[in-house]
């Protein structure tokens, strides 16, 4: 089996904790909103066996610090990835990024080409204006403790209507995906991985929405992948993205839930980074 190591790179900002595994050609992994680099562990079991794969909390999510006491932008968290490959000494990287993790590692293809071998998009957001307003005052806020533990309440029904609804907030039939439940470990673990950064998780969601993937994504001089799962909400979206993208690749993956889901990402995934060595 392999052993997933933990550790904390001294940033200028503060510390970023990160997991890691495995040798050979360095590969970063930025995970999505709201949780942590505990969501790359099946990713970073498969691609030790190949590389040497590192995985961030991206700033204020997990155990690491937050930039700013605000909200940063993805191009200030784009920044900061730079300052952790200079602390671990990492010159260049094969990059994945999920969700939030996908803008933040676009933010890096742009800021460091020259650090960037290849780049992995897995879900792509992109809203129009009504939905970025609907969604800024509606998806992503602070729980700040209370005496009462009602937090806690809130916190657990944020994560856990994440699977049953998109936006989580829209628990109607409209609204509702076709997912079921987490398993209970998976949905304890989200759970404390939002509790450790109940009031910083929000910066990087904030962020993450207001990013325009469509005029920022053509500035990417790196090879890129598009990848979205069946049951992924943000399916459309990158499937429209990917068609925009002159000499972009791109693959539907199976549902999250299907047998054959980790494989067939990982076999799409190691045959565009053979492709681009």
């Amino acid at each position: 089996m392999t052993t997933i190591k933990r550790g904390f790179a001294d940033l200028p900002h503060g510390q970023m904790h990160y997991r890691h595994a495995g040798e050979g050609a360095p590969l970063l992994t930025l995970h999505a909103s709201p949780g942590s680099s505990r969501q790359m562990l099946g990713l970073i079991g498969e691609f030790a066996k190949s590389h040497r794969v590192l995985a961030p909390d991206t700033p204020g999510n997990g155990d690491s610090e937050p930039l700013f006491d605000r909200e940063p932008t993805i191009v200030d968290l784009a920044i900061a990835m730079t300052k952790f490959l200079d602390a671990l000494q990492v010159e260049k990287v094969d990059l994945y990024g999920s969700h939030t993790g996908a803008a933040i590692a676009s933010e890096l293809a742009i800021l460091a080409p020259d650090r960037i071998n290849a780049v992995v998009l897995d879900g792509v957001s992109v809203l129009t204006p009504a939905e970025l307003e609907e969604i800024l005052a509606r998806y992503a806020f602070p729980f700040p403790p209370d005496q009462d533990g009602m937090y806690l309440t809130r916190i657990f029904q944020f994560c856990r209507d994440q699977y049953l609804f998109y936006p989580w907030y829209d628990r109607t039939r409209s609204g509702r995906r076709d997912n079921g439940l987490g398993s209970a470990a998976d949905m304890r673990a989200l759970l404390l991985e939002v509790l450790k950064a109940s009031e910083t998780y929000h910066f990087n969601y904030r962020a993450a929405f207001k990013w325009d993937a469509g005029e920022r994504l053509p500035l990417i001089t790196r090879p890129i992948l598009l990848t979205a799962a069946e049951n992924d909400p943000l399916l459309a979206s990158t499937e429209a993205l990917a068609s925009l993208l002159p000499g972009s690749g791109y693959v539907r993956l199976p549902r999250f839930d299907a047998q054959d889901f980790a494989a067939k990402r990982a076999a799409a995934i190691r045959e565009f980074l053979a492709d681009h060595l």
